[in-house]
């Protein structure tokens, strides 16, 4: 039991399955007020049932793609409406596509950029206002290792991945005088059904499947970090440290990369 978390209103995106149904699960385990956000409202509403029968919690569902931003608003007015504020966001909802950048179709760039970066970053405006009215909140936005060093078939998601990492860092600098928290969560492969649609041939899963991290694990190290000061959640930790090498031996690792990383 995670006692600051009692009472307080969460909301997480693409919550549907893998990390955010998890997180959602250890959320209502604590005595969280939970708002559950994705495109498959059917999954949504199975997740609803379960938690309110087991933890006797409050979970309101929403049927959202996050890309769409009309609906964002619309969807957010009804939750400020229903709970009054929001003390914790998690922005969960992404997808990548692996494919090496001459491959990737225009439509495939402006998808993974729509949710991965603009749904972000349109959820996290709805409740930037009350929060810093109010003083307090969190908001916590899963990037990936991706956004901080590249690899060979990931130019597009790795540029999302940037483009989140970008966005919180100047968000948390923004937000700092307001007790406001921000946290990055930059988790490497999980065993989830990411890869359903980011590798579609299995080569990847299959050569990564030894370090693939489980969505429990990965959702235990998100919930722990709510309503603490952590700058970043880097998992697994030795992976972390190719980005340090990175920013240390840039050619080096560049080089090497290039002939290791193609795995996917």
């Amino acid at each position: 039991m995670r006692e600051q978390l009692r009472g307080k209103n969460i909301i997480i995106t693409g919550a549907s399955g893998g990390i955010g149904a998890e997180i959602a699960r250890l959320c209502a385990a604590s005595g969280s007020n939970l708002v559950l956000l994705a495109r498959s409202v059917d999954k949504l509403k199975q997740i609803e049932l379960e938690l309110e029968q087991k933890y006797s919690t409050h979970v309101d569902v929403f049927q959202v793609d996050v890309s769409d931003t009309d609906k964002i608003k619309e969807v957010f007015a009804q939750i400020f409406k229903q709970l009054g504020h929001i003390d914790i966001l998690v922005n969960n909802a992404g997808y990548g596509i692996f494919r090496e950048a001459h491959e990737a179709t225009i439509d495939e760039i402006k998808g993974m950029f729509n949710v991965n970066v603009l749904g972000l970053m349109a959820c996290t405006s709805m409740v930037l206002p009350k929060m810093r009215e109010r003083r307090f909140g969190h908001i916590i936005n899963i990037a990936s290792q991706a956004g901080k060093f590249a690899t060979p078939k990931s130019s597009v998601y790795s540029a999302t991945k940037h483009a989140v990492l970008g966005y919180t860092n100047a968000l948390r600098m923004e937000l700092d005088d307001y007790n406001v928290q921000v946290t990055s969560v930059n988790p490497g492969p999980i065993a989830t059904n990411f890869f359903k649609i980011a590798d579609e041939q299995g080569t990847y899963v299959k050569n990564v499947k030894r370090f693939m991290l489980q969505p429990e694990y990965v959702a235990q190290k998100v919930v722990d970090s709510m309503l603490t000061r952590a700058r970043e959640v880097n998992l697994p930790r030795w992976m972390n440290l190719g980005s340090a090498v990175y920013v240390l031996f840039p050619r080096l690792f560049e080089r090497i990369g290039k002939r290791v990383l193609p795995s996917k």
